[in-house]
């Protein structure tokens, strides 16, 4: 009977939510038609071959009431263009003085018959969307040499409004149960006196990102908008408005709009199939993450011996986690992604501590810190690791030194800090990987790879090919695109290392252990040489 382990609860677990994430996507685009006789179906009140009769129109006011008519203006709309049509257009938004004196702004997109009134139409629908936000200004960058040239900001929140907007409207039939309507879909929905349900129409919140928002000042009478109106799909429309609805209640959970702004711009910047190619890549990506650190974690806490390990290397990965830990917290990065980098700084600590054998002593809350001794092998490998790294300072030093010269003097920071930070990790993404070379080195000394944890290493390596691919499909800076690449050549220079040094079973692996004992070659021969003897007497008793 197969044992019940880890791996085949994640792998059982991973592969119940795909089956179930599949049928959910599935009854999103095709959901059941209501069947019931009566008043318990609702249908829509205009029919597909009626949807071109129907334009959109876009208007603007301070008043966060839709009722106050008067005090909206038209900003755009789609002429004699139905809504069957995709529209893009760029439009100069005037904005009023009370928006320009730290004020809102109110962005009201009806969808009604052409010819009507958007106010006055029995089938007129309409959704509401808050243009602005109050956000501090963003610190400017400036030449450290030269001096500072920032000018005096207020920390106070003041208003800014989002370049873009984007409408997309259902032109998919279905009818619903009315005891039975997906939430997703009741917040969108609209009923006429007759019973049936408006055109569904949505405003996406998910494109409109903390990063592309505009400060307002009082000079500013225009600003450049860009409008998008899309007829789409029932089920893309439920994506979108389930999305966001979800994302909304993180904000609950302590997360700010900063922090969502990368998960919005995954569904934004994206088409849907691409969307969906994308999300199951980073379940697969999210997979081997899982069991990589499980195994990574099962190794060095089984670790006795560094014997074959190179401790520079170890050392130097928890620096460099550290530093991109400070450099994304410098950059104000959401926590999505701060949180992970500092538990992974945390665990190379743990390994630093492992790798070293420090132990710590506590004395009346006073702790005194002490080192184990190194076994001979061990020492035998610190010699080849030191020899790797001196080789290695003779380029390293240099190159971290010019880099950090270079952007003191021709690239804008916003603090001595923030230079130094961004310098150092500069150094990380651009010659991190050198540090991965004296590990190499000790496997061509050793002639052995026994050593390394395979498991968790092939499942990294999977995932930096998953991240080869993210690398053309996501924006990304440069340097991190070309440290996914450099990852993938000291990754095939290990295979090449493990297919020439076979693992010899007679030797300790990474936990110590020895499947195979070797053989005396001298003890054989005279165990041997009794045998035939042996048998020479016994035969010579038989005759």
């Amino acid at each position: 009977m197969a044992t019940i382990t880890f791996t085949r609860v994640i792998l059982a677990l991973f592969v119940a939510y795909i089956l179930n994430f599949v049928y959910v996507i599935y009854t999103m685009f095709k959901p059941q038609d209501c069947i019931e006789a009566g008043q318990r179906c609702i249908g829509p009140t205009f029919q597909y071959n009626q949807l071109s009769t129907l334009k959109v129109a876009l208007y603007t006011s301070q008043s966060s009431s839709s009722s106050r008519v008067s005090d909206m203006k038209l900003a755009w709309d789609s002429g004699d263009t139905s809504i069957l049509e995709r529209q893009e257009m760029d439009i100069n938004l005037t904005l009023s003085l009370g928006t320009r004196n730290n004020g809102s702004l109110y962005a009201y997109v009806f969808v009604y018959p052409i010819g009507d009134s958007p106010f006055e139409s029995e089938k007129s629908t309409l959704q509401s969307y808050k243009l602005t936000r109050y956000a501090v200004p963003k610190d400017e960058a400036f030449n450290l040499i030269q001096g500072s040239n920032q000018k005096n900001k207020t920390a106070q929140p003041v208003t800014h409004i989002f370049p873009k907007i984007s409408i997309y409207v259902s032109v998919q039939q279905a009818i619903f149960d009315r005891w039975a309507i997906p939430s997703d879909i009741y917040q969108l929905l609209k009923i006429d006196k007759r019973g049936n349900y408006l055109p569904l129409l949505y405003i996406d919140g998910l494109s409109s990102l903390q990063r592309h928002l505009v400060h307002v000042t009082k000079e500013k009478r225009q600003v450049p908008i860009k409008v998008y109106f899309t007829p789409v799909s029932l089920g893309r429309l439920r994506i979108w408005s389930s999305v966001e609805s979800t994302l909304d209640k993180m904000t609950d959970l302590g997360f700010t709009e900063n922090d969502l702004d990368d998960l919005k711009g995954i569904f934004t910047d994206t088409n849907l199939y691409f969307l969906g190619m994308t999300f199951a890549i980073s379940l697969v990506h999210m997979l081997f993450d899982v069991l990589a650190f499980k195994n990574d974690v099962s190794f060095w806490k089984q670790k006795e011996t560094m014997e074959g390990m190179s401790t520079r290397t170890v050392v130097w990965r928890c620096i460099s986690t550290t530093i991109i830990f400070f450099y994304l917290m410098d950059e104000k990065t959401s926590l999505l992604v701060l949180v992970p980098s500092g538990i992974g700084a945390l665990i190379e600590f743990w390994k630093v501590k492992k790798a070293l054998k420090i132990k710590i002593t506590w004395t009346s809350w006073i702790p005194s810190v002490s080192f184990k001794d190194k076994s001979k092998s061990e020492q035998e490998t610190e010699e080849f690791d030191q020899q790797a790294m001196r080789y290695l300072s003779y380029a390293l030093y240099p190159l971290l030194f010019g880099s950090a010269v270079y952007s003191l003097v021709y690239q804008p920071h916003k603090s001595w800090y923030s230079w130094v930070v961004r310098s150092l990790v500069n150094g990380v993404y651009a010659f991190g990987f050198l540090f991965m070379l004296p590990q190499l080195f000790v496997n061509y000394k050793l002639k052995s790879v026994a050593h390394l944890p395979w498991r968790a290493f092939m499942y990294k390596a999977f995932n930096t090919f998953i991240d080869d691919v993210f690398a053309f499909i996501i924006t990304m800076p440069t340097a991190h695109r070309v440290a996914c690449f450099r990852d993938d050549a000291v990754f095939l220079v290990y295979l090449y290392q493990r297919w020439l040094y076979p693992v010899d079973k007679t030797r300790a692996n990474e936990y110590g252990m020895v499947f195979e004992e070797k053989k005396d070659v001298n003890k054989e021969n005279e165990l041997e040489g009794e045998n035939v003897g042996d048998q020479v007497e016994e035969s010579k008793k038989d005759k």
